[in-house]
């Protein structure tokens, strides 16, 4: 008894420990479903079950950084609220695919997906230059946002992993702000679509229950830590790390798929 005691012990701790290392990648560019998810699947829980525990565990990781982007969030709260409902919609089809349909055919197309989106945002000051005689308020650009925003919602609710290249890629490219300001956005928007699939996975069960309290308390320490190291590096440095962090998401996801 004593033994299975100390073996549970063990595994909550780690979980736990993960969800530290997941909320500061969370908080910094993304990419901490690789920690967790891999985590769980090591210490025996199914792979549909990881899946599911993890985009439940892994939502304070985004609302620990909230209070750090709280300036870079404050003059664009129209700006989120508009692109709730193509978040809400989004994340809810990609969970059915999750739960209804195979995953097979999805997840082939997924590197290719992160590293288009990496690639997007690397070169995007260079496509914002050539844009710059667009307005930004021009219908063609409005609706590259929505309908990026709601294309990269739809992968959110599936798997996740890398979300946040993603959706800075849209924005880098439809919003004419700064990198910490998209940053800010980027969590607010996390936020949105990982709150609907993690309402929806809850509804549904079959979650690592005591394993997705120890993500819950980890990767919310976790997200402030990361956010509050990401506002200290240079705008350069931020854009570095979130193409690096792209890079190994695809790599990782290539060599899984």
């Amino acid at each position: 008894m004593f033994v299975g005691v100390l073996a549970l012990w063990w595994r909550l701790s780690l979980v736990f420990v993960a969800g530290i290392a997941a909320g500061v990648a969370n908080g910094m560019a993304g990419g901490g479903t690789f920690i967790t998810f891999p985590t769980l699947l090591a210490i025996g829980v199914p792979a549909l079950q990881a899946n599911l525990s993890t985009t439940v565990g892994v939502l304070p990781s985004y609302l620990g950084s909230l209070r750090i982007f709280r300036t870079q969030l404050a003059p664009h709260r129209r700006l989120i609220a508009s692109l709730v409902p193509s978040c809400v919609l989004g994340a809810a089809a990609g969970t059915t695919l999750l739960l209804e349909g195979s995953p097979s055919t999805f997840r082939l197309v997924v590197p290719w997906l992160i590293g288009a989106g990496t690639i997007l945002f690397a070169i995007s000051p260079i496509i914002t230059r050539r844009l710059a005689h667009i307005d930004h308020a021009h219908p063609s650009r409005q609706w590259a946002l929505f309908v990026g925003i709601f294309v990269v919602s739809i992968y959110g609710g599936y798997f996740g992993a890398g979300l946040g290249i993603l959706l800075l890629a849209v924005m880098a490219i439809a919003l004419p702000f700064e990198i910490k300001e998209l940053q800010g956005l980027r969590n607010a928007i996390s936020i949105v679509i990982n709150a609907v699939a993690a309402v929806i996975f809850i509804f549904h069960g079959h979650l690592a229950t005591s394993d997705v309290f120890m993500l819950l308390a980890g990767t919310l320490i976790g997200g402030y830590l990361g956010a509050l190291l990401i506002m200290r590096l240079s705008p350069v440095l931020v854009r570095v790390l979130v193409i690096t962090i792209g890079v190994i998401t695809t790599v990782k996801l290539a060599i899984g798929a």
